[in-house]
């Protein structure tokens, strides 16, 4: 017979997104409705590792669903990929009576839960990234309110970029990931887009279709490139020497990583966190939340880490077409 639930413990792990706080105020107060007891780990597995462990209430997270970053901080931790990490904080977890812990995360954050829960405590993951690339799930939470940051710092720059009939290399987050590259090359008009997974550094190709576009009249070049490329001031300078054209490089950096999350964020986090206190309740482990098909669903870690996710071929093509489109 499984074990009672008492006690869940909530942390968020890895790079922050807005609507984390959203997806912590929906476990805290999901778990209190269940008569259980909650614990918020302060700067994620880092935190866990150092017995950073708080009592949360109702009134420890209100007012913060409209609120950016993550109240519980979040921090790096080497020593939970480490199988004595792992054991110390599977330990730590028994001494303060954690019996369940919710993850909210991406894929590195879920390879700790993966390991925690097989060290006997339940763990259930969240995703919590802006870089959209969790192959399990369409939605990330902290993707919406970033995509929408970046695209708003974009448009000013067009602005500005048209006014002095330059070209812009603009930088945008995704290391490894080019979702924010691609939506923001799409909702911006971008002449080209640079995505990690489909560019093939063929420079010249771009330095062509920026002396065609003047050719034919165009006031401004707007190159979206991701950051798991970068390089841009330098390929601003490469650029600006190959076609006598002002260029510069706007590099968004962590300004995508801010801010107060969007009605989506806040809704879909508040959805998966709910949901899973839910899972931990039912006794479940080793799970990841999802949304699929305009529903909340749930994964076995161990699947959802083998999982690949690639660019939509689709949306890439359109892409192209309509930056094509529009520079003739």
């Amino acid at each position: 017979m499984a074990k009672e639930l008492k006690t869940i413990g909530v942390l968020t792990s890895g790079g922050d997104a807005p609507g984390m706080n959203a997806a912590i105020r929906a476990v805290v107060r999901r778990g209190l409705s269940k008569g259980l007891n909650m614990k918020g780990i302060l700067k994620g597995y880092d935190g866990l590792l150092n017995e950073e462990i708080i009592d949360m209430s109702a009134k420890d997270v209100s007012d913060i669903i409209g609120r950016g970053g993550t109240i519980l901080y979040t921090a790096r931790c080497a020593e939970m990929r480490t199988e004595e990490g792992q054991k110390k904080a599977a330990d730590i977890c028994r001494k303060h009576g954690i019996d369940g812990l919710v993850v909210i995360g991406g894929d590195g954050s879920f390879a700790g839960a993966q390991k925690l829960a097989n060290l006997g405590i339940n763990a259930v993951g969240i995703p919590g990234t802006i870089d959209l690339d969790i192959a399990c799930t369409e939605y990330t939470i902290g993707f919406d309110t970033a995509v929408n940051t970046a695209m708003e710092a974009i448009d000013k720059v067009r602005d500005t970029s048209t006014s002095h009939e330059r070209c812009s290399v603009i930088e945008v987050m995704g290391r490894n990931a080019g979702y924010l590259a691609l939506w923001c090359g799409i909702a911006n008009g971008a002449e080209d887009i640079l995505l990690p997974e489909k560019y093939d550094y063929d420079e010249q190709k771009l330095i062509n279709n920026i002396i065609e576009g003047r050719k034919r009249g165009k006031k401004h070049h707007i190159i979206i490139n991701a950051e798991g490329i970068g390089h841009s001031s330098s390929m601003a300078k490469r650029i600006e020497a190959a076609t006598g054209i002002e260029t510069r490089a706007t590099i968004l950096g962590h300004m995508q990583r801010g801010g107060s999350p969007t009605c989506i964020d806040r809704v879909h986090a508040s959805m998966m966190g709910s949901y899973a206190v839910d899972l931990l309740a039912e006794g479940k482990t080793k799970r990841v939340v999802g949304y699929k098909n305009g529903e909340y669903v749930d994964f076995d870690i161990n699947e959802a880490l083998a999982m690949e996710k690639g660019i939509s071929e689709y949306q890439y093509e359109v892409a192209k077409s309509l930056s094509a489109n529009y520079s003739k």
